[in-house]
């Protein structure tokens, strides 16, 4: 067995559900302490709900090196009914070339391979131009409010400044390399509780309908253009998620509407702007209404660059196949590290069975995404060093 997939076996094999870390952290650290590797760690919550935080970084000799971090997750979603698996989700196993267990696409075999070609690529270069750091959480899966939120706002506080950085969320399609992200959209939620009278149902004229009021509103925001997106961003796009009302009996008018509704929304639109729009839609129809929002993250984008062309050349290197960027999908902590950092792109194996039953990732893709993590460390390496030769 490889290295890479005895590692990659190790972590599957701890049970961290989001968000418990449940030593995945201290395994990764066996192999970069040795490394040369300093280590900070980061807390949050106590007892069972404590999120750890591992912020680990060798520097180059060269003060002004540049810096390159792998960001990535050690927590988990829980399996399911562990009786509709074909094996246990944490006793790592293989079937027709595909290593089977919760975490094998996302994201602990990214983890293994990024640790490994970090190994690999300092025995081949004794003396780097390139600082390379891993900024790991174990919460991702979950509120992510512990998480690498918390370390980003550390780091930033004591101006610690990140020039590259790649999240090892699972991008890939039909084989590793086909897909990587080179940003992602916002999200923006609300919960809005649209107020009307309770009443029989046989005396309408003595209730107000919360249901009925909203409904012309509804369908106005459901049609509403928010943005035509642009080169990198598909549209904004508003969805509800979940609506509720009434009392539970057949004859009562319900006295308030409850609706949860989302944003993914992309560069061409602004948090204030999106809430403006909505507040003026509902006051248009006269409603009576609480609306509370929340934030979860802002779209980021990451051009055409030094990052991106490296990751490119890396995947033609390794697989001879041209990769698409995208931007599709949901939230990744890729939204704090933008934060720190401008260049941030996701790079990992094929995604078809995340959070699924039976989540598996191909042997195969996951020995090609090492040598792509590799050759993507050479590659900027080549361009640090370019960049400190410039300064000299």
């Amino acid at each position: 067995m490889s290295e890479l997939l005895s590692l990659t076996e190790r972590l599957i094999s701890k049970v961290s559900l989001t968000p418990k870390d449940s030593g995945c952290q201290d395994l990764l650290l066996e192999y970069l302490s040795p490394l040369g590797f300093q280590s900070q760690w980061v807390y949050d919550g106590e007892g069972d709900l404590r999120v750890t935080n591992l912020w680990t970084v060798r520097k180059s000799s060269h003060l002004k090196a540049k810096t390159l971090v792998f960001a990535g997750h050690t927590d988990v979603v829980p399996t399911g009914p562990v009786a509709k698996w074909d094996s246990d989700p944490f006793t790592p196993s293989y079937r027709n070339g595909f290593l089977y267990g919760r975490g094998a696409s996302d994201m602990k075999s990214s983890l293994a391979a990024m640790v490994l070609a970090t190994k690999e690529f300092y025995a081949n270069f004794n003396e780097p131009f390139l600082n390379i750091a891993f900024l790991i959480t174990s919460d991702e899966e979950g509120p992510a409010t512990g998480g690498t939120v918390k370390v980003c706002n550390d780091l930033k506080n004591r101006g610690e400044k990140l020039d590259w950085c790649i999240v090892g969320e699972p991008t890939s399609v039909e084989q590793t390399g086909d897909m990587i992200k080179n940003g992602r959209r916002g999200t923006l939620s609300g919960k809005l509780v649209v107020k009307g009278v309770q009443g029989h149902i046989a005396y309408p004229q003595l209730a107000k309908n919360p249901i009925h009021l909203f409904a012309p509103a509804m369908a106005e925001l459901v049609n509403t253009v928010w943005d035509r997106g642009n080169e990198y961003f598909q549209p904004t796009s508003w969805q509800i998620s979940n609506i509720h009302a009434g009392a539970g009996a057949g004859n009562v008018i319900p006295g308030e509407c409850v609706i949860d509704f989302n944003f993914r929304f992309s560069t061409e639109s602004t948090v204030e702007h999106l809430q403006s729009r909505v507040h003026s839609i509902l006051d248009h129809f006269s409603l009576e209404y609480d609306l509370k929002w929340t934030i979860g993250g802002m779209p980021f984008i990451t051009p055409q660059g030094d990052l991106v062309k490296a990751v490119q050349g890396a995947i033609k290197e390794v697989c001879n196949i041209d990769t698409q960027l995208s931007t599709t999908g949901g939230t990744s902590d890729g939204r704090f590290i933008s934060s720190i950092c401008s260049q941030v792109i996701e790079l990992g194996p094929p995604n078809a069975t995340i959070h699924k039953i039976n989540e598996s990732v191909r042997v195969k893709d996951l020995e090609k995404l090492k040598e792509i993590y590799y050759q993507t460390i050479v590659n900027l390496n080549n361009l640090s060093k370019a960049s400190l030769l410039h300064l000299t």
